[in-house]
C-alpha cells in the first residue's frame, strides 16, 4: 500500500452538502462538526505517517487525516470502531467533519482503524518513535494557539492507569499459564504431548480446579499444577520456544517458584526476588504492580503536562510508562526532551516531583519549578539564610555575614562541616536557631546546601503569591477524574504498554477537543452578545 496525501476536498455537483435544506445546513454548522472541520482537520499532518507505507506504486492508503480525525472523534463520542463506521456512513456530521461529503464511497471499513493502529505500534516497536504522540502534541500546540494560551504557565500531574485484567491469586496465575500452553498445543495439533493434560483445555476445568475442589488442600492442587508445568517444560523445550504461552510459563515459574532438593515449590517472603515486575496476568504480561497510598494498582502510569491561560487549559504533552516509574523520573525525562525556552516558564507540580537535580535541570531549560509540597523532613528555617557556593561544597556566609574559618565537604553525606571562631557564634542573636557546638576556640555545625534550599522553599510556600500558584496547580487534579469517568481509561479494550498508550493519547486529544469547543462556543456567544448590544 503506497502513501498518498489527502490535501483537500474537491466538491462535486452531487456533493451531499448540496442536498441539505437551509434549516439542515444551519443546524449542521451549529454542531461540533463545523469547528472540527474548519479548525482541527486541516491541522493533521499526514506526511509524518508516510513511513508506515510503501514508496512503490500500489493501491493508495486510506487518507491518514481521515483516520486520525476519526479516531479522535471516536474517543470524544465514546464509539467503538463499528459504531464509528456506521456513523460515518449514515451521519452527515461525521462526513462534514472529516471532509468526505464528496466521496462516492466512505473510505473507512470495519478494520481500517485496527490496521492503522497495528502499523503505528509495529513502527514504534522497531524504531522507538511514537508517531501518534508527536501528532497529538502538535495538535495540542495548535489548539493552545487558537485559545491564545502561551504556555508560560504549566502544571503537571501523574495518574495510575489500570490494565483491563483480573487480579489473580498465585494458584490461578500458575494454572492459567499451564492451561494457555496446553490450549496452544491442542490448537496447533500437538496432542501427542498432552496425555493426561487434556482437562486443561476443557472450559469447565478452571472452575473445577480453582473453586470446586474444596475437599483437596490448596497446597495439593498447587503441587499438581507445578508437576504438570515441569512436565510441559520438558516436553516443549526446543519445539515451542517461540510461543508466547511457553515463554510466559517459563517466566511465571522463574518468578514464583524455585527448585530445592529436586522438587519445585512456591517462593516465600524469605526467598525474596519478587518485585513489582512479576507477571500479574498472562493476558497483559507488561502490566506491573504498585502499592500507592494504601491502594494496589496493576497496569501503567501516565504523566500529563497542562498549559494554563486566561481562556482555559490544554494538555500539551503526556508520558506513559509502567506504573513503577516515579513522578520525579517522569519530570526528569520530560525536561531532558525539552529545548531551552526563550521565555521563562513556570511549572507547577506537587512534592513528589521535587529534587535538587530536577530543580537544576529545570533552571537550565529556563523553567522555574515550583512544587506545592515537599517530601521528607522539614529543614530548620535559619538554614535559608546561609549562603553556599553553586556546587554546594563551600559555605560563603552565615546569616550574620561572617565567612567560616574552615569548611570541609563530605561527598557521602552531602554536608559541610563548618567551623567559625568561637567569638563569632558565642554572642550571635541566631545562636539558638543555628545551635552550633561550642569548642574551646571554635564553634562547629553541620549543614548542606540541600537543607538551605529546602528551607528557602519552605519560606516561599508561606507567601501569598505561592498560595495563589498552589490553587492554580490544584486544577490539574481534575484531569485524572475526567479521564476515568468520561473516557474510561481503566477499561480500555486493549492490553499492553504501547497499545494502551496509543488509546490514552487519543483520549487526551478528545479531552483537548472538548476544551476547544467550549472556548469557541463562548467566543461565539460573546460575539453574538456584542452584536445585540
Amino acid at each position: 500500500m503506497s502513501f498518498v496525501k489527502n490535501d483537500s476536498q474537491q466538491l462535486t455537483l452531487d456533493d451531499s452538502i448540496f442536498t441539505l435544506t437551509e434549516r439542515e445546513r444551519r443546524m449542521l454548522e451549529k454542531s461540533w462538526a463545523k469547528p472540527f472541520a474548519d479548525r482541527i482537520f486541516p491541522l493533521i499532518d499526514e506526511e509524518k505517517f508516510s513511513v508506515l507505507y510503501s514508496n512503490k506504486n500500489s493501491r493508495p492508503n486510506t487518507p491518514v487525516n481521515v483516520i486520525i480525525g476519526g479516531m479522535v472523534l471516536e474517543e470524544l463520542l465514546d464509539l467503538t470502531d463499528e459504531e464509528f463506521m456506521d456513523s460515518l456512513l449514515f451521519d452527515i456530521r461525521f462526513q462534514y467533519a472529516l471532509h468526505t461529503t464528496s466521496f462516492q464511497e466512505q473510505p473507512i471499513s470495519d478494520r481500517t482503524f485496527s490496521r492503522f493502529r497495528r502499523r503505528c505500534l509495529t513502527y514504534e516497536t522497531e524504531t522507538g518513535i511514537d508517531l501518534i504522540h508527536d501528532c497529538i502534541k502538535e495538535l495540542s500546540d495548535e489548539m493552545a494557539a487558537i485559545m491564545s494560551i502561551n504556555g508560560r504557565m504549566k502544571r503537571m500531574d501523574s495518574l495510575m492507569v489500570a490494565s483491563n485484567i483480573r487480579k489473580l491469586g498465585r494458584m490461578e496465575l500458575l494454572y492459567t499459564c499451564v492451561s494457555d500452553l496446553v490450549t496452544f498445543l491442542h490448537r496447533v495439533g500437538m496432542d501427542e504431548l498432552l496425555a493426561g493434560l487434556e482437562h486443561y483445555y476443557d472450559p469447565n476445568d478452571y472452575n473445577k480446579v480453582i473453586y470446586h475442589s474444596r475437599s483437596e488442600d490448596a497446597s495439593t492442587r498447587i503441587e499438581q499444577i507445578l508437576s504438570d508445568a515441569d512436565r510441559l517444560l520438558e516436553l516443549c523445550s526446543g519445539s515451542c520456544d517461540e510461543s508466547s504461552a511457553y515463554q510466559l510459563l517459563v517466566r511465571v515459574l522463574k518468578e514464583q517458584t524455585l527448585v530445592k532438593d529436586g522438587k519445585r515449590r512456591l517462593k516465600t517472603k524469605e526467598d525474596g526476588n519478587m518485585d513489582s515486575h512479576v507477571l500479574q496476568n498472562p493476558a497483559d504480561p507488561e502490566a506491573t504492580f504498585r502499592d500507592k497510598a494504601g491502594k494496589q494498582y496493576r497496569g501503567y502510569a501516565a504523566n500529563v503536562t497542562e498549559a494554563v491561560g486566561e481562556n482555559g487549559t490544554i494538555v500539551t504533552d503526556y508520558q506513559y510508562a509502567e506504573n513503577t516509574k516515579s513522578d520525579s523520573q517522569f519530570l526528569k525525562d520530560s525536561l531532558d526532551s525539552l529545548e531551552k525556552s526563550d521565555e521563562s516558564v513556570t511549572l507547577l507540580t506537587d512534592g513528589a516531583y521535587s529534587s535538587s537535580e530536577n530543580i537544576k535541570a529545570a533552571e537550565e531549560k529556563n523553567i522555574q519549578l515550583i512544587t506545592t509540597d515537599l517530601v521528607g523532613r522539614e529543614a530548620r528555617d535559619i538554614a535559608a539564610d546561609f549562603i553556599f557556593s553553586e556546587d554546594g561544597e563551600k559555605l560563603l556566609k552565615c546569616p550574620m555575614g561572617h565567612a567560616p574559618k574552615s569548611c570541609n565537604y563530605n561527598k557521602k553525606t552531602g554536608q559541610c562541616r563548618i567551623s567559625f571562631n568561637r567569638n563569632k557564634c558565642e554572642n550571635c542573636p541566631h545562636r539558638d536557631k543555628c545551635n552550633p557546638k561550642l569548642l574551646n576556640k571554635t564553634s562547629v555545625l553541620f549543614l548542606s546546601k540541600k537543607s538551605s534550599d529546602r528551607a528557602k522553599s519552605q519560606r516561599m510556600m508561606q507567601t501569598e503569591e505561592f498560595k495563589q500558584l498552589a490553587r492554580i496547580r490544584n486544577g490539574v487534579e481534575t484531569i485524572p477524574s475526567i479521564l476515568r469517568r468520561k473516557y474510561q481509561i481503566d477499561h480500555m479494550p486493549v492490553r499492553g504498554l504501547l497499545a494502551t498508550k496509543l488509546r490514552f493519547g487519543m483520549k487526551l486529544a478528545a479531552l483537548n477537543l472538548k476544551k476547544l469547543f467550549v472556548y469557541l462556543n463562548s467566543v461565539d456567544q460573546c460575539a453574538l452578545f456584542a452584536e445585540i448590544c
